[in-house]
């Protein structure tokens, strides 16, 4: 039972950390002179980049760190640290710099390929995304482990496909407010896994403090 409440841990943290809900009024604004095939298509790319570029790093995370010799502790708190950063930003209803500055967006605005950059890497698939997959990854080197997680990283792509297709009825449900209130309660869920990897970092950094 334990296990499959880690899972669904992975999952709310992850879908938290990605902020599709946030990401929502960037989206509208990179497409609202596409038309609505161009918005649609844009939207699937967007979340099919999110879901490979995740997927990549479920298998390839593991052998990153041990080729540049990054202990696991060392990344759980570097990690920790990114995602509290994160979750800052959030909480202020405001995206973070980590994952996209002022300069890169207007940028960025001006490029054909929007779906793939800035809403797929890095708006969905940022920094803190990548972490949280690699350190949850990490936990149950077991084929089984990698299977589940990656089964859930292609449904949370699914629902951010979703809930980009669905965009314009999203925004004018909820408003501005509403996508602020949902952006600060995803920051603090995120502030709370940043902390969580920063204190099991700590631990095996330094086993005399666990």
């Amino acid at each position: 039972m334990e296990l499959w409440q880690e899972y669904v841990k992975f999952f709310v943290g992850l879908f938290s950390i990605v902020n599709a809900i946030g990401t929502l009024p960037v989206f509208i604004n990179l497409t609202e002179n596409f038309s609505e095939a161009q918005q649609l298509r844009t939207a699937r790319i967007a979340a099919f980049t999110c879901c490979i570029v995740l997927l990549l790093t479920l298998v390839t995370g593991e052998l990153l760190l041990k080729f540049f010799g990054i202990s696991i502790g060392s990344f759980r708190v570097g990690g920790g640290i990114l995602l509290l950063l994160m979750a800052i930003s959030m909480m202020h209803a405001r995206l973070s710099n980590v994952k996209q500055t002022p300069e890169e967006a207007i940028d960025k605005a001006n490029s054909d390929s929007v779906a793939v950059v800035p809403l797929g890497l890095p708006l969905l698939a940022g920094p803190g995304a990548i972490s949280a997959v690699i350190l949850y990854a990490n936990r149950y080197p077991s084929v089984t482990h990698y299977s589940i997680l990656g089964g859930e990283i292609i449904l949370m792509s699914l629902i951010i496909w979703g809930i980009f297709r669905a965009s314009h009825f999203l925004s004018n449900l909820l408003g501005r407010t509403g996508i602020n209130i949902v952006t600060r309660i995803m920051g603090l869920i995120m502030a709370a896994i940043g902390i969580e990897f920063i204190a099991s970092g700590i631990k095996q950094l330094f086993p005399v403090l666990a």
